[in-house]
């Protein structure tokens, strides 16, 4: 058959793509982490990190996950909004061989439990402004490790501040109670101190639960294998890079990323597109709030 809408591409656009060039989407993320190592690679409330630095800190937080004996292919949960543990964590599920549940943190109790008793999620990274959710739930599913993370984890000494704003002054993180949770930095300091087990993955491996909807009942979830990623991570990159290649001359793609990473759109076409592209993505954590 032929392909009449090529002839609608711009130029520079190939017809095809090639996901076998990568072996999973772990692959494509850590060329990437060593071929930007010293860019930028995230940016939120003024703080940056670089691809270098997403790279140790997934390891590290990888290598603590795979120490609480959690099996290749296991489900770890992701609650949080646009933040920089959220990119870090990502990287750490994928690289430590587990699939990603990604988890919106405005969920009720009924709504997240639905989801973790779905996917099985054995574990979960939750910002402290929604772990009584979490807390609420927690025995009625089959998680078993709680990180707890908060606004100003990775800020620096900022993060004082930021933590004493939200906590005391705008009171947004109510009380909760979860026995044997973990703190987002301590996870990452243990994690430091551990070594990766790369595992084998391949195009074939699941790397997102996507759940979706709920407009229609229940949310159900989507398994995106490897590949399924890889592909449309390199057919967004296909049409981006002629268009970059257009004067203006961008030194460093830039996204302004309001939409939440949770969702498959900012997943695929902000953080891993930009990835791939060696950009750097400005996290907003409150959309609403974009002054």
């Amino acid at each position: 058959m032929e392909r009449i809408w090529l002839k609608h591409y711009p130029a520079g656009v190939p017809a095809d793509i090639d996901v076998t060039q990568y072996s999973s989407l772990v692959e494509l993320l850590e060329e990437s982490f060593k071929k930007f190592a010293d860019r930028k690679a995230f940016i939120c409330m003024d703080k940056a990190i670089t691809y270098r630095e997403l790279d140790e800190m997934s390891s590290a937080l990888g290598a603590y996950l795979q120490s609480k004996g959690l099996q290749k292919g296991a489900r770890v949960a992701l609650m949080m909004p646009n933040v920089l543990q959220y990119p870090v964590a990502t990287a750490a599920v994928l690289r430590a061989g587990f699939a990603v549940v990604n988890v919106n943190p405005l969920y009720t109790p009924r709504e997240l439990e639905h989801q973790l008793k779905d996917s099985g999620a054995e574990a979960i990274i939750v910002l402290e402004n929604f772990a009584t959710t979490v807390q609420k739930v927690l025995p009625n599913t089959a998680v078993k490790h709680v990180i707890v993370g908060s606004m100003g984890d990775l800020l620096g000494l900022k993060g004082v501040i930021v933590n004493l704003v939200v906590r005391r002054v705008k009171k947004m993180v109510p009380a909760w109670s979860i026995p044997g949770a973990v703190s987002f930095n301590e996870a990452l300091s243990a994690g430091r101190g551990m070594k990766l087990n790369k595992p084998v993955l391949t195009r074939q491996d699941v790397a997102f639960l996507q759940y979706t909807g709920g407009t229609t009942g229940v949310s159900k979830g989507a398994t995106l294998i490897h590949q399924n990623v890889l592909a449309n991570v390199l057919q967004n990159d296909a049409w981006l890079q002629p268009a970059l290649k257009k004067p203006p001359h961008v030194e460093q793609l830039l996204i302004v990323c309001a939409l939440p990473l949770y969702h498959i759109f900012a997943l695929t076409a902000c953080y891993l597109l930009a990835v791939r592209a060696g950009g750097v993505n400005l996290l907003i954590p409150n959309p609403r709030d974009m002054v």
